[in-house]
Protein backbone atom coordinates (compact mmCIF):
# COMPACT_ATOMS: atom_id res chain seq x y z
CA UNK A 1 0.00 0.00 0.00
CA UNK A 2 0.89 3.13 -1.08
CA UNK A 3 2.08 6.19 1.61
CA UNK A 4 -1.48 7.98 -0.34
CA UNK A 5 -3.31 5.06 -0.21
CA UNK A 6 -2.46 3.96 3.79
CA UNK A 7 -3.20 8.22 4.56
CA UNK A 8 -6.56 7.84 2.66
CA UNK A 9 -7.22 4.46 4.80
CA UNK A 10 -6.33 6.25 7.91
CA UNK A 11 -8.72 9.61 6.99
CA UNK A 12 -11.45 7.34 6.04
CA UNK A 13 -11.31 5.14 9.45
CA UNK A 14 -11.14 8.58 11.35
CA UNK A 15 -14.25 9.28 10.10
CA UNK A 16 -15.74 6.88 11.79
CA UNK A 17 -14.10 7.16 14.85
CA UNK A 18 -11.05 4.71 14.85
CA UNK A 19 -8.90 6.45 17.60
CA UNK A 20 -5.86 3.60 16.84
CA UNK A 21 -6.20 5.29 13.25
CA UNK A 22 -6.17 8.85 14.25
CA UNK A 23 -3.45 7.85 16.38
CA UNK A 24 -1.33 6.02 13.14
CA UNK A 25 -2.29 9.68 11.21
CA UNK A 26 -0.75 11.93 13.66
CA UNK A 27 2.48 9.51 13.77
CA UNK A 28 2.57 9.79 10.12
CA UNK A 29 1.65 13.41 9.35
CA UNK A 30 2.03 15.52 12.58
CA UNK A 31 5.95 16.84 11.57
CA UNK A 32 5.34 17.99 8.65
CA UNK A 33 1.80 19.81 9.63
CA UNK A 34 4.06 21.51 12.70
CA UNK A 35 6.29 22.16 9.93
CA UNK A 36 3.48 24.05 8.16
CA UNK A 37 2.62 25.86 11.36
CA UNK A 38 5.88 26.71 12.41
CA UNK A 39 6.51 28.36 8.82
CA UNK A 40 3.35 30.54 8.53
CA UNK A 41 3.59 31.79 12.59
CA UNK A 42 7.17 31.85 13.51
CA UNK A 43 6.85 30.96 16.95
CA UNK A 44 6.84 27.86 17.98
CA UNK A 45 4.30 28.01 21.08
CA UNK A 46 1.54 29.33 18.83
CA UNK A 47 2.34 26.20 15.77
CA UNK A 48 2.00 24.25 18.54
CA UNK A 49 -1.29 25.09 19.45
CA UNK A 50 -2.57 25.39 16.14
CA UNK A 51 -1.50 22.00 15.61
CA UNK A 52 -3.26 20.91 18.69
CA UNK A 53 -6.59 22.55 17.17
CA UNK A 54 -5.95 21.31 13.15
CA UNK A 55 -5.63 17.59 15.01
CA UNK A 56 -9.15 18.08 16.79
CA UNK A 57 -10.30 19.87 13.04
CA UNK A 58 -9.51 16.72 11.52
CA UNK A 59 -11.27 14.59 13.81
CA UNK A 60 -14.49 16.21 13.92
CA UNK A 61 -14.49 16.47 9.61
CA UNK A 62 -12.35 13.41 8.42
CA UNK A 63 -15.76 12.68 6.90
CA UNK A 64 -15.33 15.52 4.65
CA UNK A 65 -12.40 14.34 3.26
CA UNK A 66 -13.44 12.68 0.30
CA UNK A 67 -11.12 10.47 -2.19
CA UNK A 68 -11.48 12.91 -5.47
CA UNK A 69 -7.77 12.66 -6.82
CA UNK A 70 -6.29 14.96 -4.24
CA UNK A 71 -3.49 13.93 -2.04
CA UNK A 72 -4.58 13.03 1.33
CA UNK A 73 -1.49 14.98 2.65
CA UNK A 74 -2.65 18.10 0.60
CA UNK A 75 -5.68 18.48 2.41
CA UNK A 76 -4.34 17.69 5.57
CA UNK A 77 -1.58 20.84 4.46
CA UNK A 78 -4.65 22.76 3.64
CA UNK A 79 -6.29 22.50 6.98
CA UNK A 80 -3.27 23.17 9.29
CA UNK A 81 -1.89 26.41 6.83
CA UNK A 82 -5.48 28.15 6.89
CA UNK A 83 -5.82 27.52 10.61
CA UNK A 84 -1.95 29.10 11.09
CA UNK A 85 -3.11 31.87 8.61
CA UNK A 86 -6.52 32.26 10.80
CA UNK A 87 -4.07 32.80 14.27
CA UNK A 88 -2.20 35.04 12.05
CA UNK A 89 -4.66 37.30 11.20
CA UNK A 90 -6.18 37.20 14.67
CA UNK A 91 -2.85 38.45 16.81
CA UNK A 92 -3.88 42.05 17.19
CA UNK A 93 -0.78 44.41 16.48
CA UNK A 94 0.64 46.09 19.34
CA UNK A 95 -0.63 49.72 20.39
CA UNK A 96 1.43 50.08 23.39
CA UNK A 97 4.75 52.22 22.66
CA UNK A 98 6.73 50.63 25.39
CA UNK A 99 6.62 47.54 23.32
CA UNK A 100 8.17 49.03 20.39
CA UNK A 101 11.45 48.75 22.07
CA UNK A 102 14.36 51.19 21.00
CA UNK A 103 14.63 52.80 17.54
CA UNK A 104 17.74 51.60 15.95
CA UNK A 105 20.81 54.26 15.29
CA UNK A 106 20.70 55.25 12.49
CA UNK A 107 24.29 56.11 12.31
CA UNK A 108 26.99 54.97 11.01
CA UNK A 109 29.46 53.14 13.58
CA UNK A 110 33.26 54.21 13.36
CA UNK A 111 34.08 51.11 11.08
CA UNK A 112 31.70 52.09 8.66
CA UNK A 113 32.80 55.85 8.38
CA UNK A 114 36.20 54.43 8.12
CA UNK A 115 34.99 52.30 5.33
CA UNK A 116 32.63 54.68 3.67
CA UNK A 117 35.83 57.37 4.15
CA UNK A 118 38.50 55.45 2.22
CA UNK A 119 35.57 54.40 -0.39
CA UNK A 120 35.29 57.93 -1.09
CA UNK A 121 39.19 58.42 -1.41
CA UNK A 122 39.06 55.70 -3.57
CA UNK A 123 36.05 57.33 -6.11
CA UNK A 124 37.98 60.65 -5.94
CA UNK A 125 41.13 59.37 -6.87
CA UNK A 126 39.61 56.99 -9.61
CA UNK A 127 37.57 60.59 -10.68
CA UNK A 128 41.16 62.47 -11.03
CA UNK A 129 42.03 59.91 -13.25
CA UNK A 130 39.12 61.12 -16.01
CA UNK A 131 39.94 64.00 -18.34
CA UNK A 132 38.26 67.16 -16.75
CA UNK A 133 35.26 67.49 -19.33
CA UNK A 134 34.45 63.93 -18.59
CA UNK A 135 34.94 64.05 -14.76
CA UNK A 136 32.91 67.04 -15.11
CA UNK A 137 29.89 64.89 -16.93
CA UNK A 138 29.72 62.80 -14.75
CA UNK A 139 29.80 64.86 -12.08
CA UNK A 140 26.65 66.54 -13.53
CA UNK A 141 24.79 63.33 -14.97
CA UNK A 142 25.18 61.21 -11.80
CA UNK A 143 25.48 63.92 -8.51
CA UNK A 144 24.10 66.93 -9.81
CA UNK A 145 20.75 65.22 -11.81
CA UNK A 146 21.51 67.23 -15.76
CA UNK A 147 19.91 65.30 -18.49
CA UNK A 148 22.21 64.03 -21.01
CA UNK A 149 20.79 66.68 -23.94
CA UNK A 150 22.17 69.41 -20.91
CA UNK A 151 24.85 68.03 -20.68
CA UNK A 152 25.81 67.63 -24.22
CA UNK A 153 24.88 71.59 -24.63
CA UNK A 154 27.27 72.68 -22.10
CA UNK A 155 29.78 70.47 -23.47
CA UNK A 156 29.27 72.01 -26.72
CA UNK A 157 28.82 67.99 -28.24
CA UNK A 158 26.25 66.16 -29.56
CA UNK A 159 24.01 63.86 -27.53
CA UNK A 160 25.78 60.56 -28.50
CA UNK A 161 28.90 61.91 -27.82
CA UNK A 162 27.92 62.72 -23.98
CA UNK A 163 26.67 59.10 -24.37
CA UNK A 164 29.43 57.88 -25.20
CA UNK A 165 31.56 60.08 -22.95
CA UNK A 166 29.67 59.10 -19.92
CA UNK A 167 29.89 55.21 -21.19
CA UNK A 168 33.17 55.15 -21.45
CA UNK A 169 33.83 57.34 -18.19
CA UNK A 170 32.01 54.73 -15.98
CA UNK A 171 33.51 52.21 -17.30
CA UNK A 172 36.98 54.07 -16.80
CA UNK A 173 35.47 54.48 -13.14
CA UNK A 174 34.86 50.92 -12.90
CA UNK A 175 38.01 49.31 -13.78
CA UNK A 176 39.87 51.88 -11.84
CA UNK A 177 37.84 50.80 -8.72
CA UNK A 178 38.42 47.11 -8.93
CA UNK A 179 41.78 47.45 -8.76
Amino acid sequence: MTARAELETLISRVALGDRAAFSALYDATSAKLFGVCLRVLKVRAEAEDVLQEVYVLIWRKADRYKVTGHSPMTWLITLARNRAIDRLRARKPSTDLDDAGPLPDGTPGPEAQAVAAGEARRVVACMEELKADRAQAVRGAYLDGMSYADLAERHAVPLNTMRTWLRRSLQQLKECLSR
